[in-house]
């Protein structure tokens, strides 16, 4: 199992953390969902059809995993928030032990 941090930013820039265990071998996607993060709606289930698992990856775990393919990439463009150098689709981040401790934050809407 690795912990995983989920940052969200309220309205007032506040910010709250929401810490979870996951296994890996599954999708950040799969993992926040299955945990019950508010935040990532994941309609499509992890399909790469829809932008509303979009997460911002914080450094150093940003620089470890794989670029963005060209789906991911075009997938990218159609996310509510802004699309930022950071901005990775959680339904394609596959977690594995080296990602431990991973950082993450919400955009303000999936819509």
């Amino acid at each position: 199992m690795i912990t995983i941090t989920l940052v969200s930013t309220r309205p007032d820039a506040s910010t709250t953390e929401q810490v979870i265990q996951a296994k890996t071998g599954i999708s950040l996607m799969h993992a926040a969902v299955g945990a019950h993060v508010t935040g990532i709606a994941a309609d499509c289930g992890g399909l790469l059809t829809c932008a509303t698992c979009h997460v911002y990856v914080r450094q150093p775990w940003l620089g470890q995993l794989p670029p963005a393919d060209a789906d991911e990439t075009g997938m990218l463009a159609f996310t509510a928030s802004e699309c930022r150098p950071e901005s990775r689709l959680s339904c394609q981040v596959m977690l594995t032990d080296a990602l431990d401790g991973l950082t993450v934050d919400l955009p303000r809407t999936q819509y």
